[in-house]
């Protein structure tokens, strides 16, 4: 009795594998959202007179967003301009006179298109208003 069992385990066992070779070679399954994996940018923002390495960094990555202390909210306020930092909508907010240039940076990919950004603002308030909460890197 052990032996018909296993000798029709064995015939299974190669049926299987001469089906899966009958199938051809196995072929990837397309993503639904073939870009969004490429969705990260570098970001920096560094004070007037500072060297580029003292200033402030995170690498934001957005599916699932992590690597930025708001990386849920810049994702999605990424998402809504397509990934372009300008159109993103400013936020109405009430900003010093003060004038402490910050330069905010942004390298890397969204959707598939190379993304590279620089801009130099008044103040960190400005930066923040004009950027919402991608350049948010904490304080």
């Amino acid at each position: 009795m052990t032996y018909f069992t296993r000798a029709t385990a064995a015939v299974g066992v190669f049926l299987a594998a001469a089906g899966l070779l009958a199938a051809g070679p196995a072929q990837a399954f397309p993503h639904p959202f073939p870009h969004r994996h490429g969705n990260r940018l570098h970001l920096t923002i560094t004070r007037s007179g500072d060297r580029a390495e003292s200033g402030r960094s995170a690498l934001l990555r957005c599916l699932p967003p992590h690597g930025h202390p708001y990386a849920a909210e810049a994702c999605a306020e990424l998402a809504a301009a397509r990934g372009d930092i300008d159109l993103i909508p400013a936020r109405k907010v009430f900003c010093p006179r003060i004038y402490s240039p910050v330069t905010a940076t942004a390298r890397g990919r969204w959707n598939g298109r190379m993304v590279d950004f620089r801009r130099t603002y008044t103040n960190s308030c400005e930066l923040r208003a004009r950027t919402g909460s991608v350049f948010d890197l904490g304080d």
